[in-house]
């Protein structure tokens, strides 16, 4: 495996799963944390998944910049673990970036991966039809960014409710 989306809803335990893929492999485990602290509640999740993680992982903070974090980071001894790509996608429309242009140079990165590289994200089309037009935007980007990736990785995994469900 090189490369592997796995997707969930939220507390689905993708974020677990992920986690025990990437530390069952050799090698430096690396972290491309996407989220930022905007308020006391994630600040908190943050600490959480920190402490969670435990001392073999080292941790890049990278809400904006992802395909570029994967370039350097990513080498034959070293497990690059993204979580998570939802998160990403709202900090790039927060930022007003090409979310396009953002996820064809993330498709890049992944494609030249030299390591494995295991991604993380939301899925958020499975629910109601949001009933504003920004939060239909964020869905239509989450959901072009997921299939994006997956059509690059070697695998993807559904998780539901902790169970994991072979798509790729």
């Amino acid at each position: 495996m090189n490369s592997l989306l796995v997707l969930g809803g939220a507390r689905s335990g993708k974020s677990r799963y992920a986690q025990a893929r990437a530390e069952a492999l050799p090698g430096e485990l690396v972290y491309l944390a996407t989220a930022q602290a905007f308020d006391d509640e994630m600040r908190e999740r943050i600490t959480l998944h920190r402490a969670d993680r435990g001392p073999r992982w080292s941790t890049v903070e990278t809400p904006l910049e992802l395909a570029e974090a994967i370039t350097a980071c990513s080498k034959p001894d070293k497990v690059v673990l993204v979580d998570c790509l939802t998160l990403w996608a709202s900090n790039l429309m927060l930022a007003e970036r090409d979310t396009a242009v953002a996820t064809a140079g993330l498709v890049r990165a992944l494609a030249a991966a030299r390591g494995p590289i295991i991604l993380v994200a939301n899925e958020v089309g499975l629910g109601i039809v949001p009933d504003n037009a920004l939060a239909r935007r964020f869905r239509d980007v989450a959901g072009e960014i997921n299939q994006a990736v997956a059509g690059t990785a070697d695998s993807v995994i559904f998780v539901a409710a902790g169970l994991p469900l072979v798509l790729k």
